[in-house]
């Protein structure tokens, strides 16, 4: 973990990680084996579905219900080595016909959430069920409803076991999306660690905000520099961007799509990082350069200390030796991420102050 920020990264082991399966997917293989059973009574189990770029993996059923009217199944979702809230989730389909002419129509089970924001993929009042799952189920059901020459009149209900505890754990209550979990993916795979789905969630959150019509939102490394800057500058939910260590798929999004404000705040070495003009702060794929922290602190009047910081061991340690002399490195560092923000925003209208603040959430720094 990156001295100077006390929220807790999980590091990617060095072996190989095991991908696994989206929720989207598990939806999916869970609404051809209900509805193969309520057409022919029988259950595929395996039962296997293609992914949107061709592969064929199969799903083995946890459970299975079905009568003359009804049908359900559903999956244990596995996510692989992946971090993911909803790995071991039970994800249920269930199936039944509907009056000719009313098409599909999706509907959220238990432990799914419902759309409640403008913003979102899915509209204001639709299960949080995300265009790419959405696909998937269409094109088996209605692939399957031809194979049995009837037309593809079905309702697809998707629920998930304890989606609703789970949803707490995730950002769907700032995103608008109340109730549960949403059912998500693009490919059908979860790859381990994935930093895609973690800037997707940053993207949806500035389109939540823009559509709120809000005018700041804040980005933050961790929930310890969140819940100073969020206090400080008196920001509801929904403005708190999870940027984590993704400032850059945060700034180039705003670029493209800005807001008014932006507030960034973190820790002193991820500060330091971005200072630097490092747009990924993660601890294995950016460092913090010591010789560039000496030259900071030889321009504050700390040229004394350079033998010292180029042998220190962390950011932290660097901090509290300027720190002892008077020197205020935070400040300087403040100064430096916010440049490298104006400069990745390219001229884009979004104003930008940067917040440094130390292991127990205190500000050290406030450039704006």
């Amino acid at each position: 973990m990156d001295a100077g920020e006390s929220e807790i990264r999980v590091e990617k082991p060095a072996t190989a990680l095991r991908r696994g399966w989206t929720t989207g997917a598990c939806a999916t293989a869970a609404t051809k084996a209900a509805l193969t059973a309520l057409l022919t009574g029988e259950f595929p189990d395996p039962v296997q579905i293609t992914l949107p770029k061709g592969e064929t993996p199969s799903f083995p059923l946890a459970r299975e219900a079905v009568t003359e009217n009804h049908a359900m199944a559903a999956i244990i979702k596995d996510a692989g080595d992946d971090p993911d809230v909803t790995h071991g989730a039970l994800v249920m389909a269930s199936i039944r016909r509907l009056p000719e002419g009313a098409g599909i129509v999706f509907k959220a089970g238990i432990g799914v959430g419902m759309v409640t924001r403008a913003g979102l993929p899915v509209p204001v009042g639709e299960p949080a069920i995300n265009p790419v799952p959405r696909s998937m189920m269409t094109e088996v059901v209605t692939a399957l409803c031809k194979q049995h020459g009837i037309p593809p009149d079905i309702e697809i209900e998707i629920a998930i076991e304890n989606g609703a505890e789970l949803a707490l754990q995730t950002w769907n209550p700032r995103l608008g999306i109340i109730g549960g979990l949403s059912v998500l993916g693009t490919t059908g795979i979860v790859h381990p660690f994935s930093c895609s789905a973690w800037i997707h969630s940053i993207h949806r959150g500035i389109d939540v905000a823009r559509a709120e019509g809000f005018p700041h939102v804040l980005g933050a490394t961790g929930s310890t520099s969140e819940k100073t800057a969020q206090a400080f500058h008196g920001l509801p939910d929904i403005a708190c961007l999870d940027m984590g260590d993704f400032a850059g798929g945060l700034l180039k999004y705003l670029r493209a799509h800005p807001v008014p404000r932006l507030t960034i705040a973190g820790g002193f070495a991820k500060m330091c990082k971005l200072a630097q003009g490092a747009l990924d702060l993660h601890s294995g794929r950016s460092q913090v350069d010591m010789q560039w922290l000496a030259q900071q602190a030889e321009a504050l009047g700390g040229n004394h200390l350079k033998g010292q910081i180029l042998t220190a061991n962390t950011a932290l340690e660097v901090f509290e030796l300027t720190r002892d002399q008077g020197l205020d490195l935070p400040s300087a560092i403040a100064s430096g991420a916010r440049t490298t923000a104006l400069e990745t925003l390219r001229g884009a209208p979004v104003q930008v102050d940067v917040m440094v603040m130390d292991r127990a959430g205190m500000l050290l720094a406030h450039a704006e």
